[in-house]
């Protein structure tokens, strides 16, 4: 047993309870006793005084490839963006997915996350196991990982936005992904591993490969992921080539429902918002990476109003260089105020999209996302008595608005992660010569 004592708590559970001083207790991987005061006697004792124990955050959207093509293309649009980055990766090969990830998720680690999805969607021919190589990264690091088997079949040729050389035909991507469930899906309770299905955005994938991923989804019960309303040009595109909304569009395709997850939605009518509602679809907001692309204002509150489960996500860190989860709240915070003013989202309901909103997104919530007897003990201790937070009377306020507050202990499944600030499962220094040499490889072939 080990019981982690004399810190404030926000379990996140469905009555909001809150703890100015207590303990959480864990055996082996499960959360066996949260409440107040010292805890049960026995088993090793972590001190906690000065910090803030949370549920692991849980990111909702990410594309960690793209880690080693970061700082480029920094002033524009996402199609604009999308189309200097694609002859960039389409070079990507094994080695640099597996630099990418462990650095990635080494980051996230280190900023609180302890379950993360990917959506990888870019297989260059000839670039070996993509997929293998995010998943050995993901358990070098110790996190949880849903990552999702990607596609993309709409090239330019076809009138789509990616080029040829990085789409593949449908019954690659179907057989590709089948044997990737095969493979690794793991449903039960306690796993460290599922997989999705992702194919990449309606501007970019055919109805065929859309329809047909549904149906795949449906027979092996995993779940769906993609894109949607990202940008007022995605709108546009929808209306010439579908002659309707892109939510529109999935709908008609039967892609809402309790099994999807949907990245962005920056861009939704009120009729949408409400379709997502009435679907029980789930929503992962990425609002740093929709400012640093200058998409707009994603809608979270309306969502949030309308039942729509919202996680949040850093995405692609080639469109959000920071990929701090930690950070993603006061961003969600700010977004959501900039539309409805200063009681549109409050610092405990940034925290719960953080948390069990991410874990109901991937379909988790029975076992992550707070802090409950019973659930998996993926929690996050915050030092929040430092410079940046001590004077914050409110530990979950200090948290959210204040700067990142260092991560003191990180455990998955109790298995320690991240230790005063520390990684404590990879050498952070290879890592960030991995990710560097890897980028400058890509980048300098993109020269030649």
């Amino acid at each position: 047993m080990i019981v982690i004592e004399n810190c404030a708590i926000a379990t996140v559970d469905g009555a909001g309870t809150e703890y100015e001083s207590g303990h959480i207790a864990m055996e082996g991987a499960q959360i066996t006793s949260v409440g107040a005061g010292p805890g049960p006697k026995g088993g090793k004792r972590i001190d906690g005084s000065g910090c803030l124990a949370t549920p692991g955050l849980v990111n909702s959207h990410h594309h960690l490839y793209q880690w080693v093509t970061r700082g480029l293309s920094v002033e524009s649009t996402l199609f604009e963006w999308l189309t200097e980055l694609y002859p960039v990766w389409a070079r990507i090969d094994a080695e640099a997915v597996s630099a990418a990830s462990r650095a990635g998720l080494g980051w996230l680690a280190l900023s609180g996350c302890t379950t993360s999805s990917d959506h990888h969607y870019v297989f260059p021919e000839g670039a070996g196991d993509l997929l293998a190589a995010e998943i050995a990264a993901a358990r070098e690091i110790g996190l949880r990982f849903h990552p999702t088997r990607g596609s993309m079949d709409r090239g330019r040729s076809a009138g789509g936005l990616p080029p040829d050389s990085v789409v593949e035909d449908v019954d690659t991507v179907l057989a590709a992904t089948e044997a990737a469930i095969d493979a690794y899906h793991d449903p039960s309770p306690e796993s460290m591993l599922r997989i999705g299905i992702a194919p990449c955005s309606p501007f970019s994938v055919s109805s065929e490969l859309l329809v047909s991923a549904r149906e795949l989804a449906s027979a092996r019960n995993v779940r769906l992921h993609t894109h949607l309303a990202e940008t007022l040009d995605e709108d546009e595109f929808c209306l010439a080539t579908h002659g309707c909304t892109p939510t529109e569009y999935l709908d008609s395709l039967g892609w809402l429902g309790e099994d999807v997850w949907l990245a962005h939605c920056v861009h939704l009518s009120d009729a949408a918002v409400k379709r997502l509602g009435a679907t029980g679809t789930s929503v992962a907001h990425c609002p740093s990476s929709n400012a640093r692309l200058g998409a707009g204002l994603a809608p979270a509150r309306a969502l949030l109003d309308a039942g729509v489960s919202v996680g949040l996500g850093v995405d692609g860190a080639a469109s959000q260089e920071s990929g701090m989860l930690i950070e993603e709240l006061r961003q969600a915070l700010y977004v959501a105020r900039l539309r409805g003013g200063p009681t549109a989202l409050r610092s405990r309901q940034a925290l719960a999209m953080g948390t069990i909103g991410g874990a109901r997104a991937l379909g988790r919530e029975q076992e992550i996302g707070s802090l409950e007897p019973g659930k998996l003990a993926d929690i996050a201790l915050w030092r929040v008595d430092g410079l940046g937070h001590a004077d914050i009377t409110d530990p979950v306020a200090a948290l959210v608005l204040g700067p990142p507050a260092p991560v003191e202990l990180l455990t998955v499944q109790g298995e320690t992660i991240v230790e005063r600030g520390e990684l404590r499962t990879a050498d952070q220094t290879e890592l960030a010569r991995q990710a560097r040499a890897t980028h400058l490889r890509l980048t300098r072939e993109e020269q030649r």
